[in-house]
């Protein structure tokens, strides 16, 4: 195959992202097939000549609305397609690939524990900070995130003291909780797994969050945002939490398992803007 007399172009997103193993199939005015080319790892296509002529070039790829444009291929064979784009099949835009500093004020990272086996307390961060670096490939995308353990708020003073204290997250001696995601799995349009190891009271464990991307947006100081939801189910055991009073009733005071909840925003670039 000679790339300089074929077919030749590239598939991309809306965002110029490549487009994976899209398929470009070339159909003549009768309908009939008259080729049929897989893009590569970067999104470009190669394929061999044609007959002069008019032609529909139609590019489909998983997770994405197909798309089909008029071919016109001269005596010499050779045609170039130029930059095919694809839009997303549902789903927001993803974004932009590069830094993206996590905006504290707009964000929120919240514990939810069982507590006497009937209703739940809820106790938020209000420290933290975290960067996501938005991979061309979004599935190497990773995020690192450092939250301020004595931080804790859950409204109750003499419960964040205990919190704070050596039964469950001993900020004086590990003051720091932090996360390292490493790479992401599609679930659907915008959900995606994101794993990555937790390290919490000198413990490390795998721990994944279900990711939701809820889409980017401009922000009033002429930057852009992005925006996701998250959560995670731990096991405060697995982290050295083993506090657990036993009431009358034969009842632990907290439920052996943790829901981390998570909205974040964050600002494109290395540094937030100044408000």
């Amino acid at each position: 195959m000679d790339d300089a007399r074929g077919l030749r172009g590239t598939v991309r997103t809306r965002d110029g992202w490549a487009v994976r193993h899209a398929i470009v199939t070339v159909t003549d005015l009768a309908g009939r097939q008259a080729a049929r080319i897989q893009a590569g790892e970067d999104g470009r296509f190669a394929g061999d000549p044609l007959p002069a002529g008019t032609y529909t070039a139609i590019v489909t790829a998983m997770g994405y609305q197909p798309a089909a444009s008029t071919l016109i291929v001269p005596s010499s064979g050779t045609a170039d397609l130029g930059a095919l784009t694809l839009a997303r099949a549902g789903g927001a835009a993803l974004p932009p690939p590069g830094p993206w500093t996590i905006d504290p004020v707009h964000s929120s990272v919240t514990a939810v524990a069982q507590h006497l086996g009937l209703s739940s307390v809820r106790g938020r961060f209000g420290a933290f900070e975290g960067r996501i670096e938005i991979a061309a490939e979004v599935e190497r995308s990773r995020v690192t995130a450092r939250i301020d353990a004595a931080s804790i708020d859950t409204g109750n003073k003499m419960r964040d003291d205990h919190l704070r204290s050596a039964d469950f997250l001993n900020v004086d001696v590990h003051p720091v909780i932090e996360y390292e995601g490493e790479g992401l799995t599609a679930l659907g349009p915008d959900r995606w797994t994101v794993h990555g190891r937790l390290s919490m009271n000198g413990h490390t464990r795998p721990v994944d969050l279900d990711l939701t991307y809820l889409g980017t947006g401009p922000d009033p100081w002429g930057g852009v945002r992005a925006a996701f939801r998250a959560t995670a189910e731990l096991r405060r055991a697995e982290f050295g939490i083993r506090y657990s009073q036993i009431v009358e009733a034969g009842v632990n005071a907290v439920g052996e398992s943790l829901r981390v909840e998570l909205e974040i925003q964050a600002a494109q670039g290395e540094t937030l803007p100044p408000t």
